[in-house]
């Protein structure tokens, strides 16, 4: 029954992607998702995708105790991975008169067959079915009209536009193997919710307000953060609670954007297991995060770079809830910072440009480098242990050659930088990856 509801799906729901969603608007910039273009193509049906394949080399132990007892696991030997991080089709169709719509299905290493429900019959214990690794997530489905170019309304399940990788995350829009590990590591990514979105753009500006449910506490860990909050473990979405999302963007000068977000939002009891005690009776676990990030493309320099930094009401009284929470429950049962923080910068010279033949042949081979540093329990509460592995320092240098503007093969280069008594976790992956229309 699964399979053929997931083929079905499969068929009905040929998703767009965060390139379709930033289609729906006159870009400024020049680069790949970027590129000035209108939403749909001539045909009013616009197809098109995305998909990476990555191989890497671990130089580090990938024993799960190797943060906890890392002397033990200093002289471990490496190990090798082949991983298809997100493989997405998406669809999209302009009705007319204003009215269009767009989907997106993604895969994510190589696909999924599970839920989580809770059983009545077994005094409400909690049955997780699981038939293969991976994820398949219905990322997006929203139907929209557009008034004018300066108010648009958008209403179904659709990206939360905050921070730099939820808005701008294929692989053809940033320089490293995986996205880039910050973000990735303390916000939802790519984060999606069924909710209402207005936007517009205005001379150099877009903006973009999102309506949509609130985060879940429960699922909120030492190492991600409110990562996993905003995913569901049911067939369904929680929406005790509600929550806001805001991004503005700014194209005044040539190849450059610069963008605000942010998000604010309770997150307790917004879940099935929601408790009667009450001592909980005030806790809110207010979620509040702002970020900026930029792009530069010209003069045949990328730049990119983000700041994002959350914090977390709370954090003492959702500790000690989750982790008084029953074994079988979806939560991971850790302890949570009142704060995190994720900051990066990338560079790459396309080193083609100095050679016309090349130039003129459209082909592209950037020499890059990114820094970053991360912590997911950048501060917490007095009672709360400060798992200090959680923070980290990241520099990866690399390369990446455009044949074509829709394909990169990327090769890296990378070290995370932990405190002196962890060990540092260095690799090299080697990546291919495309993105693009299908049908222009």
């Amino acid at each position: 029954m699964k399979r053929t509801i997931l083929l079905l799906g499969m068929l009905l729901l040929w998703g767009t992607s965060p390139l379709f969603a930033r289609k729906d608007v006159t870009e400024k910039c020049d680069t790949i998702s970027e590129k000035k273009a209108p939403f749909f193509s001539k045909s009013r049906l616009t197809i098109g995708g995305y998909g990476e394949v990555v191989m890497t080399r671990n130089f580090f132990s990938d024993k799960y105790l190797r943060y906890t007892d890392a002397e033990t696991y200093k002289n471990d030997g490496s190990h090798g991975r082949f991983d298809i991080p997100h493989v997405v089709i998406y669809l999209g169709y302009d009705f007319g008169k204003g009215w269009s719509m767009g989907t997106e299905i993604e895969f994510e290493h190589g696909g999924t067959e599970s839920a989580v429900e809770i059983e009545e019959e077994e005094a409400g214990e909690y049955e997780s079915e699981v038939e293969r690794g991976g994820e398949v997530a219905l990322e997006q489905f929203w139907i929209q009209k557009s008034f004018s170019p300066a108010f648009n309304l958008k209403l179904g399940h659709i990206l939360v536009p905050v921070g730099a990788m939820n808005i701008y995350h294929m692989p053809t829009e940033f320089f490293t193997a995986y996205r880039p590990e910050g973000e990735n590591t303390i916000l939802p990514c790519t984060w999606h919710e069924t909710g209402i979105s207005f936007w517009g753009e205005v001379g150099d500006w877009r903006y973009e307000a999102v309506f949509l449910p609130g985060l879940d506490a429960d699922r909120f860990g030492r190492q991600g953060w409110i990562h996993d909050g905003a995913g569901s473990p049911y067939e369904f979405k929680i929406a005790n609670t509600y929550a806001g999302a805001f991004r503005v963007d700014n194209f005044s000068i040539r190849g450059l954007r610069l963008s605000l977000s942010g998000y604010i939002g309770n997150s307790f009891k917004n879940t099935l297991s929601a408790t009667d005690n009450a001592k909980y009776k005030g806790v809110k676990g207010l979620v509040a995060i702002g970020a900026f990030d930029f792009s530069y493309n010209d003069h045949n320099w990328i730049v990119r770079g983000n700041l994002d930094y959350g914090h977390l009401t709370d954090s003492e009284m959702i500790t000690k809830y989750n982790m008084s929470m029953r074994k079988d429950s979806p939560s991971p049962k850790q302890a949570v910072a009142s704060d995190a923080i994720a900051a990066g910068v990338e560079a790459g010279y396309d080193m083609f440009a100095l050679w016309h033949k090349l130039k003129n042949k459209k082909q592209k081979f950037y020499v890059f480098g990114r820094y970053e540093y991360y912590d997911s329990m950048f501060r917490t509460e007095k009672s709360i242990q400060d798992y200090k592995w959680c923070g980290r320092h990241r520099v990866v240098v690399g390369l990446n050659y455009f044949p074509i503007k829709q394909i990169v093969i990327k090769g890296e280069y990378s070290i995370g930088l932990l405190q002196s008594r962890y060990n540092d976790e260095p690799s090299v992956s080697l990546s291919v990856a495309y993105s693009g229309f299908f049908n222009k």
